[in-house]
Order: structure tokens, then C-alpha cells, then sequence
């Protein structure tokens, strides 16, 4: 299989590369249907990284170094909430929690350093009712795919840190690195069009946290979805 090189642009924290745009490119070497990626390293950037079948999985490798590895799934277990309209998720963004103080402002995903066209600024916030967190969302024609739509590494990434953002519904959590990421995508997500976030806790298990997200179109209908496993890790 074709190596695969994480441009730094694509970043998560800094040095390496965002966990949902990685597991993304996992997963696309799977083909279609729900896919699990477990992320064991922090993916390294701008170097080339091997890409091998093995069996039932695809696993991405530094040299030796198991940095990734992603098998076909069953769907997610989650059940996606109830859509929300795009002012309620803009008033959501309003309340983003780390709009002051965000543990990775260079993220490519939701990094509040990023300019505007360079990264994708999804700054999820609080709902209404305070259940969730969401944000709109407009995809950049520049990401999309041969077929128009927006690239699936895009779906995921968009999938990865809202997800993460949710794990502020428990007290006391320090720094937080994606450790599993199962997603569905159901349907092409258009580029240029407002789309809305949400994502929500599902459980926490000692340092695992347990949170489920969701792409919803303009008229609710469930794009993608995914359950993420994120670690907590002592804030250095």
C-alpha cells in the first residue's frame, strides 16, 4: 500500500498529527462501511509512514513503531440525539469552553489559533439545555474528495475533537489524547454547505473517557457519527 505523510498542517498537538484526521487515513485504506482505528503513538508529521494489511486490520507503522491500527466495525454503539437547528448550535459556539485557555490552539480541528481557511474552527459550546455540545459548521470546497464531497479523513477529523470537547462535562479533566475513534459515515457530507456538530459524555472509566459525535446536515439528517475513547494524561 502507498505510504502515508501527515502535512503539518494537519496537526493535533503540537509535533504531531490530529488523532481523528489519522485514524481517517486508516480507515480509508478499509474501504466502506463503520471502521474502529486505535491510535497507539502520537502520529509523527511530514515523513513518510508505512501503510500494511495484516490480516483483518491495516496498521500504519514509523519504521517499527505501531503508530496505528484500524479493523471493519460494527456501527458505533451510540445512539445520535435529537438534531438541533444551526442558530442553536451558533449560540452553542458562543459558549466554546476553551475559547481562553485550549490545551491545543495549533490544532488543525479546533484549534483557536488557527486562521480562518486553515483550520476547520469548530468550537463546540454548551446547547440550550447544557445535555450537549455543538457548533455549526460550513466544510471548505479545498477538502473536498474526487467525488465532490468532503473527503472522509475530514469526516472523521470533524468527528474527533468535539468529541473530545465533551469530556468537560466531567470535573477535574486534564489533558485529554484520542485513544480510539469507531465511526460510521452514512452520507456524502457536502462542501460549502452549514452543517451542525454535537457531541456528548457518554462514561468515564478511570482515565478513559467515553464520548459519542455526530454531522448532521442543515435539515438534521445524521451524516456520520462515532464513539471515541479518549485518555486522560497528567498535564506536564
Amino acid at each position: 500500500m502507498d505510504p502515508v505523510t501527515i502535512a503539518a498542517r494537519f496537526c493535533g498537538p503540537p509535533g504531531s498529527a490530529n488523532g481523528g484526521y489519522t485514524c481517517g487515513r486508516v480507515a480509508a485504506a478499509l474501504g466502506d462501511g463503520p471502521a474502529e482505528v486505535t491510535l497507539r503513538v502520537p502520529p509523527p508529521l511530514d515523513r513518510p509512514l508505512a501503510l500494511e494489511r495484516r490480516e483483518d486490520r491495516v496498521v500504519l507503522l514509523d519504521g517499527d513503531v505501531l503508530v496505528a491500527e484500524g479493523r471493519r466495525a460494527d456501527r458505533p454503539d451510540v445512539e445520535p440525539p435529537a438534531p438541533i437547528g444551526v442558530d442553536e448550535a451558533r449560540r452553542a459556539a458562543g459558549r466554546h469552553p476553551w475559547k481562553d485557555t485550549h490545551p491545543y490552539p495549533t490544532c488543525f480541528v479546533c484549534g483557536t489559533g488557527r486562521a480562518p481557511g486553515d483550520g476547520l474552527r469548530i468550537f463546540c459550546g454548551p446547547t440550550d439545555d447544557g445535555a450537549r455540545f455543538a457548533a455549526p459548521w460550513t466544510p471548505p470546497a479545498e477538502l473536498a474528495g474526487p467525488d465532490g464531497a468532503l473527503a472522509r479523513e475530514f469526516v472523521w477529523a470533524a468527528l474527533d475533537c468535539p468529541s473530545g470537547i465533551a469530556t468537560v462535562g466531567w470535573d477535574d479533566v486534564e489533558r485529554i489524547l484520542l485513544g480510539r475513534l469507531t465511526a460510521e459515515l452514512r452520507a456524502p457530507v457536502a462542501t460549502g454547505a452549514e452543517h451542525v456538530v454535537q457531541a456528548w459524555p457518554l462514561a468515564r472509566d478511570g482515565r478513559k473517557l467515553h464520548t459519542g459525535s455526530a454531522l448532521y446536515d442543515a435539515d438534521g439528517q445524521v451524516l456520520a457519527f462515532a464513539r471515541a475513547v479518549w485518555i486522560e494524561v497528567p498535564a506536564a
